[in-house]
């Protein structure tokens, strides 16, 4: 189950940043982007078996018409399920909901998982930011695709 992402999800959401990335976001960074990022949209997606239970979250903002995925990772146990396919699936859908029509997002080229599943949904590398990232000065890749406006079911909003 796809959340919007809160305060009391936090040590959950750290314990995987922590777990997922070496230069990963502090408390305060995620403070900030929950509480006073105006174009944020933070997600978490829930266990289904163990209600409640942070198993990935993704941190994306909102601005105009183009959504920027800046964080996204699922718990080291939950990989290889389908779950950050699930997740990346549900941060489109909720750009196309306000109003995005592209996605833009930046990955490590040594991260193939993310690189496989983000080709797989349509993303095409746009660039490259060399030695972007600090901690081992790796290159980022830079991806993008469109987002189709949402399929109108007929009803009001």
């Amino acid at each position: 189950m796809l959340d919007p992402m809160r305060e009391e999800d936090l040590p959950r959401v750290l314990e995987i940043e922590r777990a997922s990335f070496s230069d990963p976001w502090s408390r305060a960074s995620f403070l900030y982007e929950i509480r006073d990022n105006p174009f944020a949209e933070n997600i978490v997606l829930r266990d289904r078996v163990e209600a409640g239970r942070v198993v990935a979250y993704s941190c994306l903002w909102c601005i105009g018409a183009e959504l920027h995925i800046n964080n996204v990772a699922v718990a080291p146990e939950e990989r290889r399920q389908g779950l950050g396919r699930r997740l990346v699936q549900g941060a489109l859908d909720l750009g196309a909901r306000r109003g995005c029509r592209s996605a833009v997002l930046q990955v490590r080229p040594s991260n193939e998982a993310a690189l496989d599943l983000y080709h797989s949904l349509g993303f095409t590398v746009t660039g490259r930011r060399r030695r972007y990232y600090s901690d081992t000065r790796e290159d980022a890749i830079l991806m993008s695709r469109r987002i189709d406006p949402p399929i109108s079911s007929g009803a009001s909003p």
